[in-house]
């Protein structure tokens, strides 16, 4: 019985533990050559292990599957062109792009410096761009492929002191949207997935609540494996047809999400004037104004 990635080359970015890792090793046990992609750094980016990707690379080899390792970094744009070379070089070509390259430098915003935005955009937002268009022309040449890019309910819901985070993680939604516009001419399918799993990714939220101890308690429940099957599927053939869209995986649920549309008006035929507004606008739209909760605010059932 053939599997469903059998003969796809992937490559997966930030490879080398936590989610990325179960993504790669995942997307091998399905049939798919991988390029695991990590530069081996702490959570804030800092240097710690530059052998992370051969680990995981000789992980998925003794498993009987196909990898090669890959240390460049997602934020320069040569060595972007260096990790495509590895999968064109090693399997002959490339089928599916994970970007799940990620740092954190949390701060409140009002404390956070430009350094710490910049570092996450280049990082999370300008890493997809650069490893989805060093791509992109071999996706256009062979008409196919499909991009996976990772996001997060810190973006599309919120949460506190990520400002850069959060930025990052809702740019990565509009840059998946635009590809999966500009490409479906040449059948390129590009989806988000907003992950819930304990990684290192979200050890560093705070636990000095009750209610922040409960949250990640919940988390620890949630193993990055349980990531990997909605990832397979949306790079197979099987997802033919599913573009732009936003998905999350908790523990056994899989969620689709909303998307940005109007969803109340107000006319006046003779204009507005900042009065008018301030006479009618509160009252017409305070029902339907979003609030300023965070994602546990708004997906706080246990996970099943």
């Amino acid at each position: 019985m053939s599997k469903i990635l059998e003969g796809k080359t992937a490559i997966v970015t930030g490879a080398g533990q936590g989610v990325g890792r179960a993504i790669a090793e995942g997307l091998a046990a399905d049939g798919a050559r991988v390029v695991v992609n990590d530069i081996g750094v702490t959570l804030t980016g800092e240097a710690d292990n530059a052998g992370a990707a051969e680990e995981v690379a000789g992980a998925i080899r003794a498993a009987g599957g196909e990898a090669v390792a890959s240390a460049e970094s997602v934020t320069e744009w040569d060595a972007v062109q260096r990790i495509v070379a590895t999968a064109m070089d090693h399997f002959g070509g490339v089928d599916l792009v994970v970007n799940n390259a990620g740092i954190l430098r949390d701060a409140i915003f009002h404390k956070m410096d430009p350094d710490q935005f910049r570092a996450v955009l280049e990082v999370h937002l300008f890493g997809s761009f650069n490893v989805s268009r060093a791509v992109a022309g071999h996706f256009r040449e062979k008409q196919s492929g499909a991009y996976v890019h990772m996001t997060s309910t810190a973006g599309l819901i919120g949460n506190f002191g990520q400002a850069n985070y959060m930025a990052a993680k809702l740019g990565i939604v509009g840059l998946s949207r635009a590809i999966a516009m500009d490409m479906a001419r040449v059948n390129v399918r590009s989806n988000c997935i907003a992950p819930f799993a304990w990684s290192r990714m979200v050890s560093s939220i705070p636990t000095e609540t009750e209610a922040d101890k409960d949250r990640v308690a919940k988390l620890k429940r949630m193993t990055p494996e349980k990531i990997a099957p909605l990832v397979a599927f949306l790079g197979s053939d099987a997802a033919a047809g599913i573009s732009g869209q936003i998905f999350s995986a908790r523990n056994n649920e899989i969620y689709l999400f909303n998307q940005p549309r109007p969803v109340r008006s107000i006319h006046r035929s003779e204009g507005w004037t900042a009065e008018t507004l301030a006479e009618t606008l509160p009252g017409a739209f305070k029902p339907h104004l979003t609030p300023l909760e965070r994602s546990a605010d708004v997906i706080s059932w246990d996970p099943v």
